[in-house]
């Protein structure tokens, strides 16, 4: 049994070029966009900028708080209209969990084809999102709304963390575990849904994982143990490991066998339910990936799956591992577990 369609006459994905963090510009081209940026004089309340591609800004308000602030929006990645409010909101909200915050406040952006989207289907995303940042305790104060040839939905996050407890994906040491929090896979689901080859359970696997909001990282940043964080989303594990590498200058190795997957999208990724952005990350980042005899180009494909709202990464010592891992099963996150290790050596990642 497939996926259910909302209303088989009006699709949301049908409105979109790529849906959900499958729509980021591709690693090499955004790396080649933003090389000969001005650089502005950076003041000393900055603590987090653009260096590190880290996932948000933070900026000193005191010695006791820092604001978080970053933004997030894309097309639809799924038919439902509440459920791509809700997975916008909460792949918004990540990237203020991600620096170890807590978020405050929320503004919406909205972008919609006021001329063929009914006013319901877009009161209907709202509503979602809202439902998200009430869960959070976040409300939504503002926002912006323009008319749009494709429907887009996201927010601007804020939040706030000790200037002492920042966790910048930046941060990791030699002989730092990884450990991921969500399975991969949610780009396999979502080229599934887009062919209409994903079954009923499948997508509600997709929903569950994509909402559920990554609550973990304040705690994680109490841990003296943990040295960096970030999330997995639109760049794939291999890509975002990669930005951790170069911000720490160290060599990843990712021990496959260990990485968790939702299930079924081994499967799916087999018969050929992969979205374009994982070739496109592939070609952006793979010359320095080197992966062992035994992955295959299905896995390799996993690797660089775009995850939408994905799992948090999470750079600790030996000694933390088990107190990192504590926290993810706390707050429901079953499937965490050990990836990889980091040591010495120029930024690239190994995959056995």
């Amino acid at each position: 049994m497939n996926a259910p369609i909302v209303n088989p006459e009006l699709r949301l994905t049908s409105f979109s070029h790529g849906g959900g963090c499958g729509c980021k510009i591709a690693p090499g081209v955004l790396s080649e966009i933003l090389r000969n940026s001005t650089r502005m004089p950076i003041p000393p309340q900055l603590l987090v900028g653009i260096e590190t591609a880290d996932d948000a800004a933070v900026y000193r308000l005191n010695d006791q708080q820092a604001l978080i602030a970053t933004t997030d929006f894309f097309m639809p990645i799924v038919d439902d209209p509440y459920d791509f409010g809700r997975i916008a909101a909460t792949n918004a909200l990540s990237d203020v969990y991600a620096m170890g915050g807590t978020p405050i406040l929320a503004l919406a952006l909205v972008a919609m084809p006021i001329d063929r989207l009914p006013l319901e289907v877009i009161r209907r995303i709202l509503e979602g999102g809202e439902a998200v940042c009430a869960a959070a305790g976040v409300p939504i104060a503002g926002g912006h709304t323009i008319d749009s040839v494709e429907p887009i939905y996201g927010l601007v996050a804020l939040g706030l963390v000790h200037p002492d407890k920042i966790k910048k994906n930046s941060g990791a040491r030699p002989g730092d575990r990884l450990v991921l929090g969500k399975p991969l896979g949610v780009g396999v689901l979502s080229a599934a849904l887009k062919k209409e080859k994903l079954s009923a359970d499948g997508y509600a696997a997709m929903i569950a994982h994509t909402t559920r909001l990554n609550v973990s990282g304040k705690a994680l940043s109490e841990l003296p143990g943990v040295h960096a964080l970030t999330d997995v989303t639109g760049f794939g594990l291999l890509g975002h490991t990669l930005e951790m590498c170069r911000g720490a200058r160290l060599r990843a190795t990712l021990d496959w066998s260990a990485v968790p997957l939702i299930a079924g999208v081994r499967d799916l990724a087999a018969a050929g339910m992969i979205t374009g952005a994982s070739g496109r990350n592939w070609a952006g980042y793979g010359q320095d990936v080197r992966l062992g005899a035994g992955i295959s180009d299905v896995e390799r494909a996993l690797l660089t799956d775009p995850q939408t709202s994905g799992g948090l990464l999470v750079a600790c010592d030996a000694a933390s591992v088990d107190q990192v891992l504590g926290i993810f099963a706390r707050d429901g996150f079953d499937a965490a577990a050990v990836i990889g290790e980091l040591a010495a050596g120029e930024p690239q990642v190994d995959v056995r």
